[in-house]
């Protein structure tokens, strides 16, 4: 190893986790002491030296926060950020804010930058590719610098950390339900591939919705739309291949609302009157379509702060390092002219 080798290389070449490896050569009792001479031996082979620099930082407050969200263009997550900022600056805070664009290695290279003493803790909703792979350990290196870390909205199970997610499987299950209510039997949902998780619990709350009202779920209603393709010809090419239009559609964002409303139009359909269209998150997209669009109202701001508070709660030790919380937020049906027919 001709550069400087960092705890990642030595848990790389020891098959151990780079936390194993920072508490094996600051001589934790949880590491064996076998294993604990062997890592110091490595690392003393290669002449390892903690980054100084960086650590005298992580010792000193920035008064700076970091926040990694998938998309900057997304009216959700815009009201997310704008949630966190209200907190952080009301508790002498600032805002640094990146963009994974729904990539694994950005997303690395963003926490590897906020992780280098540029802010005292970090807010994440992760990338999509990042769920596609299942990895997580740039999350879990956060642990041997001490740094709190927040996920929201987009969360793993794998990462023991606070979190702040919506109640997508009860969210799905009462727009579902809602569409049953108003008298729509053949409802289809959009959705995203299972692991992205919100879109896979609002299909799981759709089909809940579908069985406790003695229906049998059809999987052919049931379409995930593959972000990495155009969206539109996609869902317009699914749409049209079925043999029955349905007469309620679900999209578990605000843009597959937006592009179900704009090919059942082009197909010729009246919206509500053949075809209801309902969609997650209540932007501008879905204020202005025309029709309006029934969404349900996520309460990003509120995420924010959710969010932002815990994570400020951790950084000025209001709560131990063990016992993490997570906040679920409720949803709200915000009914608009796309399933609700104007009384004459």
């Amino acid at each position: 190893m001709g550069r400087k080798i960092t705890l990642k290389d030595i848990a790389k070449e020891l098959e151990v986790s780079t936390s194993t490896v920072s508490k094996a050569l600051n001589d934790s009792n949880e590491i064996s002491e076998e294993l604990r001479e062997k890592i110091k031996a490595f690392a003393d082979f290669y002449r390892y030296r903690p980054n100084m620099t960086a650590l005298k930082l992580r010792n000193k407050k920035t008064m700076v926060i970091g926040v990694i969200i998938p998309e900057i263009v997304h009216h959700f997550f815009s009201e997310i950020i704008s949630g966190i900022e209200k907190m952080a600056n009301g508790r002498s805070y600032n805002v640094m804010v990146c963009v994974s664009s729904e990539s694994y290695e950005k997303e690395k290279l963003n926490l590897e930058m906020l992780s280098n003493g540029s802010v005292d803790g970090i807010l994440v909703s992760i990338a999509k590719e990042t769920l596609e792979l299942g990895e997580f350990d740039h999350f879990k290196e956060l642990e041997d610098y001490n740094i709190p870390l927040v996920l929201f909205d987009r969360v793993s199970d794998e990462i023991y950390c606070d979190k702040v997610v919506v109640d997508d499987e009860a969210s799905g299950y009462k727009a579902t339900k809602y569409f049953m209510d108003i008298g729509r039997k053949k409802i289809c949902i959009l959705s995203t591939p299972d692991h992205v998780t919100v879109g896979a619990l609002r299909t799981i709350g759709y089909k809940k919705a579908i069985q406790d009202s003695g229906l049998e779920i059809d999987n052919r209603l049931i379409f995930k739309v593959n972000d990495k393709t155009e969206i539109y010809s996609q869902i317009q090419t699914y749409l049209n291949s079925l043999d029955e239009w349905p007469d309620a559609i679900v999209g578990v964002n605000e843009i597959y609302a937006a592009i179900a409303l704009k090919v059942t139009k082009e197909k010729g359909f009246k919206v509500p009157d053949d075809v209801a269209v309902l969609g997650f998150t209540d932007g501008l997209i879905s204020q202005f379509s025309t029709p309006a669009i029934t969404a349900m109202v996520q309460h990003g701001y509120l995420i924010g702060e959710q969010a932002a508070s815990l994570l400020l709660d951790r950084i000025q030790n209001k709560k131990d390092n063990e016992n993490f919380e997570t906040v679920v937020i409720s949803t709200d049906l915000k009914i608009r002219e796309s399933t609700e027919k104007k009384l004459e």
